[in-house]
């Protein structure tokens, strides 16, 4: 699918591969997808419209993964299926809970790479921070993410299999809006998600499909770091609610925190979230700003915020974020009264300005600091090797 604009000059994520065993991957893929596949591999198109639904069924509302236990597709059937294709979740590498009960698991592709998601449990709602892309491009310095190079982008099946994992782990089969512990969906996690658009779109889509998982949009959010062009087409084309990671209000020091700004400015970006479609009163835009000691969280910057925002007439919120450490970080979190009297200018303006309680810190699961600690592993595996080869 084109892209209309620019084409950001980005390093090109390599492909994932097709599956060793040559079946055909089922989760991820829009219904009519899945019927298409039936009937590419021999059913005839009536077979293949009925067989479609129920196996649509029996993984989004049910939660199954195993051909043999649909129950209403005939046994004779089930090994033609298992033999042509999966129905499979990402692999659980390691699984963690936070004293606070946060939870992060290390995810791991077919093809072998590794990627965390994190779910945040609050007493009104239950929240999944989703990756998009194995690493990242964006090298923002305040981010532990930011560090890894991109691997690839993940596909729409292993985004929706996050999702489906999050659902095993907290018993939520068969699928129901009653009750949910997982409410909400955050596309917070590794990587620029309109960098990977047509998976994120596609994943999206299966995710609010009412016939299936079923989350409204309402509950769904997307963050940028402001990749300009793919704005508009996000709102258009997907309609979740937009978070951008704003986090400095000049460009000196946009330019070194967040590099992208050098190529898509403060003023192009807000004038693209004066743009998105949808944003309103009641969807506000979110945006998203780290706390970092004597760089971006002077009385002078909190002003200039409100400024901006009112300038561009943006229905928004910030969320102020204390920055989480992580080792070899080159900034340091501005102090709780430094936080409080920012927070205290924005409010004072009519701006919505919380500040966010790091969740998740002691398993290195708060906001930037995903970064695999399989790749920390394998390389220190690495250097063992040369040591002991030497």
């Amino acid at each position: 699918m084109p892209i209309p604009g620019p084409v950001d000059p980005v390093p090109v994520p390599r492909a994932s591969p097709a599956r060793a065993d040559g079946k055909v991957e089922l989760i991820g893929r829009p219904k009519a997808d899945i019927r298409s596949a039936l009937e590419a591999a021999g059913l005839d198109p009536k077979q293949a419209k009925l067989r479609a639904k129920q196996i649509w069924h029996w993984i989004y509302n049910r939660g199954v993964s195993d051909f043999a236990k649909m129950t209403d597709i005939a046994k004779a059937q089930q090994p033609w299926l298992i033999e042509r294709f999966a129905i499979t979740r990402p692999e659980v590498v390691e699984a963690q809970v936070s004293s606070d009960g946060t939870r992060k698991w290390l995810l791991r592709t077919h093809d072998g790479h590794d990627f965390e998601m994190v779910f945040i449990p609050d007493a009104d709602r239950g929240t999944l921070c989703v990756s998009s892309q194995v690493g990242c491009t964006l090298n923002c310095r305040f981010c532990h993410t930011g560090t890894m190079k991109l691997v690839r982008n993940l596909e729409a099946g292993e985004i929706v299999g996050q999702v489906m994992l999050a659902r095993d782990a907290l018993g939520e089969w068969p699928s129901s809006p009653e009750g949910r512990m997982l409410t909400n969906i955050v596309m917070m996690g590794m990587g620029e998600p309109l960098y990977n658009f047509d998976n994120v779109k596609q994943a999206l889509k299966v995710v609010m499909d009412g016939d299936g998982l079923g989350l409204s949009k309402r509950r769904i959010t997307l963050s940028t770091s402001g990749v300009v062009p793919m704005m508009d087409r996000a709102g258009e084309e997907i309609g979740v609610n937009l978070a951008v990671s704003l986090h400095a209000v000049t460009k000196e020091i946009r330019d070194e925190i967040v590099p992208l700004n050098k190529k898509y400015g403060i003023d192009e970006l807000l004038a693209a979230c004066a743009a998105y479609p949808g944003a309103n009163n009641a969807r506000r835009i979110t945006f998203e700003y780290v706390m970092l000691k004597d760089k971006n969280d002077s009385d002078a910057d909190a002003r200039e915020l409100v400024r901006l925002i009112k300038q561009y007439k943006l229905p928004a919120k910030v969320n102020l974020i204390p920055f989480n450490p992580w080792p070899g970080a080159p900034y340091e979190c501005s102090t709780d009264e430094r936080i409080k009297a920012f927070s205290n200018i924005v409010f004072e303006a009519g701006i919505s300005a919380p500040v966010r309680t790091p969740r998740g810190r002691d398993i290195d699961a708060a906001c930037g600091q995903l970064k695999t600690a399989a790749e920390k592993r394998s390389r220190a595996e690495r250097d063992r090797e040369a040591a002991a080869a030497a």
